[in-house]
């Protein structure tokens, strides 16, 4: 297992890739539309499987939402996606280890949270046009009790919840990368977000999803101000949950380390070069 030292120089060359990536948009919109529509899937899945034993009244249904939606993580990190909530830790190390700058910082975080977006709401209209939420009623009214319990969620309490999923999920990645076995690093994804999804915490990607999936079927609790509003305060959550609790967290346990002016240089000559 690598040393939180080693796994903190893992991540800031992450983030070197990242904001690299932003350099060849097409390649990056598509990479950041499959996460978003990967964490849709997870949606899908958990109200397909949940829903039903919601209406049969299972006790059982909150784990087995939470036992089935690491499907998810699991598909951006197996088959390769750009998603916001891991990148709000892994640019933020590298901000603070100064091999990126806070400008590409934002910037990156930024394009990423407008491509998680667009890769969400096809997939809704995807999953909309397919009918599967027709044919399987419990799921259908699981998502319509889930934007309807968010309508009621003020300010505070979206924010909260953000940043206590986003803890679980960016320790999910901090905890991947910590481990070379996929074996391992699989059941690692699924502990952590069953722990997330759970505990009924709030995840700004996955919000994307079942808010189109609402807009499309024309769900009051849907509308595009409900909308604006969830994933403005679940994404402010997010990135403290991320960026700062874990982010800045690990950073000050590992001693807070920084690049040396020169290895910056190196790196921000050899992205240079890459134009």
């Amino acid at each position: 297992m690598l040393t939180i030292a080693e796994t903190l120089d893992v991540q800031q060359d992450a983030a070197v890739h990242k904001v690299e990536a932003l350099r060849a948009p097409g390649r990056f919109l598509v990479s950041a539309m499959l996460a978003g529509a990967y964490i849709g899937v997870g949606v899908v899945l958990m109200v397909s499987t949940a829903g039903p034993l919601i209406a049969a009244g299972d006790g059982l249904a909150k784990l087995v939402a939470g036992a089935v939606f690491g499907v998810a993580l699991t598909l951006v990190v197996f088959a390769g996606g750009d998603l916001l909530t891991s990148a709000m830790m892994t640019v933020t190390l590298g901000a603070l280890m100064r091999s990126v700058t806070w400008g590409w910082w934002a910037l990156t975080l930024l394009a990423t949270f407008v491509a998680n977006l667009l890769g969400a709401l096809v997939f809704a209209g995807l999953v909309v046009a397919s009918g599967v939420l027709h044919s399987n009623a419990p799921a259908g009214a699981m998502i319509q009790d889930m934007l309807a319990g968010k309508a009621h969620e003020g300010p505070a309490e979206m924010f909260v919840r953000g940043i206590l999923c986003n803890v679980l999920v960016c320790l999910a990645i901090w905890m991947c990368a910590r481990v070379k076995s996929d074996v391992a690093k699989i059941l690692l994804i699924f502990a952590a977000i069953l722990a997330f999804i759970s505990s009924g915490f709030e995840h700004v990607v996955a919000n994307m999803t079942t808010y189109g999936i609402g807009l499309f079927t024309g769900d009051p609790n849907a509308t595009l101000a409900h909308m604006g509003v969830n994933l403005l305060w679940v994404g402010l959550g997010n990135l403290v949950g991320g960026g700062l609790v874990v982010g800045l967290g690990y950073w000050v346990v590992g001693g807070s380390p920084r690049l040396l002016p020169r290895r910056a240089a190196e790196l921000a000559d050899a992205a240079a070069s890459r134009d």
